[in-house]
């Protein structure tokens, strides 16, 4: 088996693995709040937990929602410079770009790792016996994830410059393969 099949077969199970996961918890989320409703319609009550639970599942899939939004490269930039710039130097821009980017994905991971250390010294709320901590490791694994995607585009624009042309696949782009 080519190295590259390899690759490629890693990069479409961790793609339907961060969709996968994007769904279920989508379903989670509208499965909850509609038997909330219910509940409080027709039985005049709910689930203590559900509300609490419903705010942390809307932020870990809006955490998750930005890495594969990131990793599809359909995250928000503002490209008016890419847009007025020549061909030539596009490159370098998308470049620098993508540097930056990645830093900045870099300081808010290791931000958020301090903030669940001091959360896991500090915190006391907890939900379902769960510490506060736990639910909040979304902060560190989503800004880790796309600081990973940033260097992927990082490594793919410099193997640009030196002619080796590398397009990571979107999910759109990709089919499973069956053999």
């Amino acid at each position: 088996m080519k190295k590259a099949h390899i690759g490629r077969q890693l990069w479409i199970g961790w793609t339907w693995l961060t969709d996968g996961l994007l769904c279920l918890l989508l379903v989670a989320m509208i499965s909850l709040a509609c038997i909330q409703i219910t509940l409080r319609i027709f039985f005049s009550g709910g689930l203590l937990w559900a509300d609490p639970l419903l705010r942390y599942l809307v932020l870990w899939s809006g955490m998750l929602g930005a890495v594969v939004a990131t990793r599809e490269g359909k995250h928000i930039a503002i490209d008016v410079i890419t847009y007025l710039a020549p061909e030539k130097i596009r490159e370098w821009i998308h470049l620098v770009i993508n540097l930056f980017s990645l830093v900045v994905a870099g300081i808010l991971t290791w931000t958020a790792i301090t903030f669940i250390r001091n959360e896991a010294l500090f915190g006391t709320s907890e939900l379902l016996n769960i510490p506060s901590w736990t639910w909040n490791l979304i902060f560190p694994a989503a800004f880790g994830l796309i600081a990973f995607h940033f260097f992927i585009a990082l490594l793919t624009d410099i193997l640009a410059l030196f002619g080796v042309k590398i397009r990571q696949a979107t999910r759109s782009e990709m089919e499973l393969d069956v053999e």
